[in-house]
């Protein structure tokens, strides 16, 4: 009888059995977020794959598919010292990292000003930093040559980088509005009651806390800076070389594979970093909330 009271009792019920199996079925709307999600990869990524193609084709020939004999020409080129691809993706990644690094440093203070304080003149302020995206690009970097000309930082590499943080710093300042928005400073007021110094309350309390912020508009600032193609002409006068100005050079020239090679070399970096930095761009810590209050 003992045997059967433990037997009964070690014996899962049918309820119990029932509620793992419901569990492990995938709902209607996963399923669909998942079809969504594929599609827009699959979206993103389709007209990447020509471009590979190019990259790898010896003779492709319409109305070919596929290219009828593949060759590493275009590869190797990109990688020699001739084509100089290495160079300009060395200088344009330093330029991007500068112009990011400057921009976060004015960003973090101005999105904190803007996303915790009321004060007059807000909405001034917010159109007057919005304004470099919202002119055209163009006829801001030609009123930012003249002046360059006259300081002379025009053709330098230092003037390509006060230039770019005219396009990043705006991203920067929203991002990091939406983040101070939503940000409690109660926390560092009760850090500074334990006796905690300014330093050490940005380093363990802020940082942390905005730090999905930060990276997220570190993401934009370098992306921004690292396709500029207008503004790195113009200011430098064709002296620094970056990926973009070599891309257009070379789609000038007709040279299909090295014009995909180098396209592929000017996507690497962005894909990259948007792989990385996905995590912070949705779900709960998600970084983007709106332009302050």
């Amino acid at each position: 009888m003992l045997k059967e009271f433990d037997t009964a009792q070690q014996a899962p019920s049918p309820v119990a059995r029932s509620v793992p199996q419901e569990q492990q079925k995938p709902s209607l709307g996963r399923v669909l977020s998942y079809v969504v999600m594929i599609a827009i990869v699959v979206t993103i990524l389709f007209p990447i794959v020509p471009i590979v193609l190019w990259s790898f084709s010896g003779r492709w020939f319409y109305p070919d598919l596929i290219p009828e004999q593949l060759s590493l020409r275009a590869w190797q080129y990109v990688a020699s010292p001739a084509s100089k691809a290495g160079e300009a993706a060395l200088k344009g990644g330093s330029i991007a990292l500068v112009a990011t690094f400057l921009s976060l440093a004015v960003g973090i203070p101005a999105g904190r000003a803007l996303g915790l304080h009321q004060f007059r003149g807000k909405r001034l302020v917010q159109f007057l930093i919005l304004a470099p995206v919202i002119v055209p690009g163009l006829a801001v970097v030609m009123g930012i040559h003249v002046a360059f000309i006259r300081l002379g930082l025009s053709g330098k590499v230092s003037g390509v980088i006060l230039a770019h943080l005219i396009g990043t710093t705006p991203y920067v300042v929203m991002v990091m509005s939406s983040v101070f928005s939503n940000y409690n400073p109660e926390f560092e007021e009760q850090a500074r009651t334990l006796g905690a110094s300014p330093i050490r309350t940005f380093i363990h309390v802020t940082f942390p806390t905005i730090f999905p912020g930060v990276l997220v508009a570190a993401m934009f600032a370098f992306i921004i800076s690292w396709g500029q193609y207008i503004v790195t002409l113009l200011i430098s006068g064709g002296r620094v070389i970056t990926v973009p100005l070599l891309l257009v050079n070379f789609a000038n020239s007709n040279d299909h594979p090295v014009t995909a090679a180098l396209s592929l070399l000017f996507l690497a970096p962005s894909i990259i970093i948007i792989i990385i930095t996905s995590r912070y761009l949705t779900g709960e810590s998600a970084a983007l909330g709106g332009f302050g209050a």
